[in-house]
């Protein structure tokens, strides 16, 4: 592990604000100093990506960060790119104060939180599309969505030149989609040298950490339990030998039947091609879900075999 040093204490600019031992910056020009001085002596600096209404999840990511790292560097954006039409961009919560609070008790180095004007300046014409993991399951239910991911976190890579990076292991469409990425455009080196999935943080009943569980009602928030408990049974029976389809319906109805509106998908697919899976056979495998209950959509996914 390498030696961690003390982070910098001391203001940059008139926009990274207080003194405080996290640093937040606003501006891309100020962010690039920062990381400057911190990699200067050939320290190893984690990124850790975010959009923001951070909790435990995302905590994880940055305390897995210090373990790897010496410095730790958090991006908050919420990424217009990455959401559809009648999604929840105007919705998603931001409190960025609160925050960078929760970011200093963790020891996070330097906060990014730039505008959108920031990251896509006027003019601002490319988009990065990775073929292949990002079809299908989200990429079908959410169209042009993994572009968007794609293209902010290859900016944040390039912005921050970070050694690491860490990502939760709950969106696992999107972790494959930029490790694609990362792969294909020669990122790995010599910066995200590795591109880190830490495993997904769950509620004392099983559910996945989001920041959408905040849009759950009470009864809603009671049922999602379900999702957990209901796929852990189907992986149970999968790895017994049970009929791969079979149990992927019982899933489903075992769903509807709690509450939940709709199952966009509910599949056994490959860890590595994510492609569909009818029979486990000894493969590396996830099961992936998306289902929604009242206004809200729900992901998880969990190891088989």
């Amino acid at each position: 592990m390498a030696k961690r040093l003390s982070p910098l204490h001391q203001p940059l600019h008139h926009d990274i604000q207080g003194e405080k031992s996290v640093q937040t910056a606003y501006t891309l020009d100020v962010l690039r100093k920062q990381i400057a001085k911190l990699g200067a002596d050939g320290s190893t600096i984690g990124l850790v990506p975010t959009m923001g209404a951070l909790h435990d999840g995302h905590l994880t990511l940055v305390r897995r960060a210090r373990e790897v790292c010496d410095h730790v560097v958090t991006s908050i954006f919420v990424n217009p790119t990455q959401f559809g039409p009648g999604e929840d961009l105007d919705a998603y919560p931001r409190q960025l104060e609160q925050d960078a609070a929760m970011l200093e008790a963790e020891g996070t180095a330097v906060l990014w939180a730039p505008d959108a004007a920031e990251m896509y300046p006027n003019g601002f014409a490319t988009n990065i599309s990775v073929t292949g993991v990002s079809e299908g399951y989200c990429g079908t239910d959410r169209p042009g969505h993994f572009d968007g991911v794609a293209t902010v976190v290859c900016k944040l890579f390039q912005q921050v030149l970070p050694t690491h990076a860490f990502f939760g292991e709950k969106d696992y469409q999107q972790l494959a989609v930029i490790r694609a990425m990362a792969r294909d455009l020669d990122l790995t080196r010599p910066h995200v040298h590795s591109i880190i999935g830490v495993p997904t943080v769950r509620e004392a009943d099983g559910l996945a950490m989001s920041s959408r569980n905040r849009y759950l009602s009470k009864d809603d928030r009671a049922a999602a339990a379900t999702l957990p408990r209901a796929m852990k049974a189907a992986i149970a029976q999968i790895e017994a030998g049970g009929d791969v389809p079979q149990n992927l319906s019982a899933l489903e109805a075992e769903l509807i039947s709690a509450g939940f509106s709709s199952v966009d998908y509910a599949t056994l697919a490959d860890s590595a091609s994510l492609a569909p899976l009818t029979a486990l056979e000894g493969a590396s495998a996830r099961l992936l879900v998306a289902a929604r209950i009242g206004g809200t959509r729900l992901i998880d996914n969990m190891p088989v075999g």
